[in-house]
């Protein structure tokens, strides 16, 4: 693990508009598996061929380093207090095919930072998304402020749900939120741990009916991911699913989002 040389941030002769190629990916709950969805995410586009960075944006509870068994030298805290750029917190993941910029783990005093800070470090993030193709920005759970100013910087965000009833009201609550203070924001919801495609499809409806009905917004269904032992498994060693088991229900459900995302449908 080494800290990268500065990638060249001069635009792409085709780059996108602010925030196009980031991919925030939010939860109304925690406990609903939105941290390891990020990272796999992160791997199955770095093996579409994609330049990945991945950025650990749960100021409260980052554990993006701790379930890839990382030990970063630096990581935001030293970002936010202006010690480093937000390119030398980066460093490569090299099992994984690409870059993280890890959280503080365990530490919730990234939580209360002030949003002109907060707007800075979207700002910083935005140039750095330059050099890749793709940015996963994994938020932290909720509709605090922390949040809703690190998801102004996505051109898509993929809010994650289960069944439990808690998972869905929360979930929507964030929709809500989301729309109210940016129109038009292309959301996309993920049902993980379903138990089959059809009960994912049926969770997902029971969202979709509640978002048309109140808010006159029809999300679409980035996918669903079944409920898979696998998963667990490599959360616990602390390795990649599409490296550990990569012919798994759930990696072949994550690779499918991937394969729809890049497809532009």
């Amino acid at each position: 693990m080494t800290v990268l040389p500065a990638p060249n941030l001069a635009p792409r002769p085709a780059q996108r508009a602010k925030g196009r190629n980031v991919l925030a990916v939010a939860s109304g709950k925690g406990g609903v598996g939105k941290t390891w969805f990020s990272i796999t995410m992160s791997h199955a586009l770095a093996r579409s061929g994609q330049r990945v960075l991945l950025f650990d944006g749960d100021l409260g509870l980052a554990n993006v380093d701790i379930q890839l068994g990382l030990m970063p030298k630096h990581d935001l805290g030293s970002v936010v207090t202006g010690r480093l750029t937000l390119n030398q917190a980066t460093v490569s993941y090299a099992e994984g095919g690409f870059d993280v910029i890890a959280g503080r783990s365990g530490s919730g005093s990234l939580a209360n930072i002030p949003l002109s800070r907060l707007q800075l470090l979207g700002d910083d993030l935005n140039l750095l998304a330059c050099a890749y193709d793709k940015v996963v920005l994994d938020l932290g759970a909720g509709v605090e402020k922390t949040v809703r100013a690190l998801s102004n910087n996505a051109g898509t965000i993929l809010v994650v749900t289960t069944d439990e009833p808690t998972s869905l009201t929360d979930a929507y609550a964030f929709i809500k939120v989301t729309l109210l203070e940016r129109p038009g924001t292309d959301i996309r919801v993920v049902v993980n741990m379903a138990n089959s495609t059809r009960e994912g499809e049926r969770i997902y409806n029971t969202l979709l009916k509640a978002c048309e009905g109140f808010l006159k917004a029809s999300p679409p269904l980035a996918g669903v991911i079944r409920r898979d032992l696998k998963v667990r498994e490599a959360i616990r060693n602390q390795s990649p699913l599409l490296t550990r088991s990569p012919n798994s229900e759930a990696a072949t459900d994550v690779e499918a989002i991937v394969a729809k995302l890049l497809g532009g449908r």
